[in-house]
């Protein structure tokens, strides 16, 4: 595989397949979304727009980045998500950058969304195409979660068995481990570095497309095939 990882300003044209990268928090929140009863995702290019969207479908659940705000149903938190019951509805998510980074590449012919949750399911949608563009969403690019998030996926949609301790210790030690860990950015919980580290708990890849001019997430199962190495 030709894997390039770019941050969002890097992106000078259109990749044909695109794995957005935020682990922490966006792309672990969504996968607690569906895993919650969650039917699709709509990725908000603003917060008005966010606002907007929840007031035309007020049974929407609305959620974004730092504290709770009036409109919003909950915050970007992976703990403060895994309480609440989202059985057969759609929410509307916006962030600083998972969110933005998914829109970048809104036009390419496959957009996949990832985390260390959902990395397995989401390297084996991987394993046919030569040429896959990881968008590396924190920090312009340098995020060392998401980099070694998208390091770690493109290793195992090789098929070839790969030790996870090392990437999983690079986010552990990224500058947003730590300020989540140490309270510095608002609308966490204490839970979230370690549920953001929970290697493949959701067996499903989450596919981004655009439905009636909005980018829609929603999640898709990937069965292991009985004769792949394990990670």
């Amino acid at each position: 595989m030709d894997a390039r990882y770019l941050g969002i300003a890097e992106l000078v044209e259109t990749p044909s397949v695109a794995v957005v990268v935020d682990v922490m928090r966006a792309f672990t929140v969504a996968a607690w979304a569906f895993a919650q009863g969650a039917e699709r995702i709509v990725l908000a290019e603003s917060l008005d727009e966010a606002l907007a969207l929840k007031a035309r479908h007020p049974d929407w659940a609305a959620l974004k980045d730092g504290p709770p705000a009036p409109g919003f149903d909950g915050v970007n938190s992976p703990a403060l998500l895994r309480s609440v019951d989202l059985a057969g509805r759609t929410v509307v998510q916006k962030t600083t950058a998972g969110t933005v980074g998914a829109l970048a590449v809104k036009n390419a012919s496959l957009v996949l969304c990832a985390s260390f949750v959902v990395a397995e399911a989401t390297a084996r949608l991987l394993r046919d195409r030569d040429r896959v563009t990881f968008v590396v969403t924190g920090e312009d690019g340098r995020a060392d979660e998401d980099l070694a998030c998208a390091r770690y996926i493109a290793r195992r949609a090789t098929g070839s068995a790969t030790d996870a301790a090392e990437f999983l210790r690079r986010a552990e030690r990224s500058r947003a481990a730590g300020e989540l860990a140490e309270g510095v950015r608002q609308g966490a919980h204490p839970d979230d570095v370690a549920l953001c580290l929970e290697l493949d708990r959701f067996p499903f890849a989450m596919v981004a497309t655009l439905e009636d001019s909005l980018m829609v997430l929603r999640p898709r199962a990937v069965p292991a095939p009985t004769d792949e190495p394990s990670a």
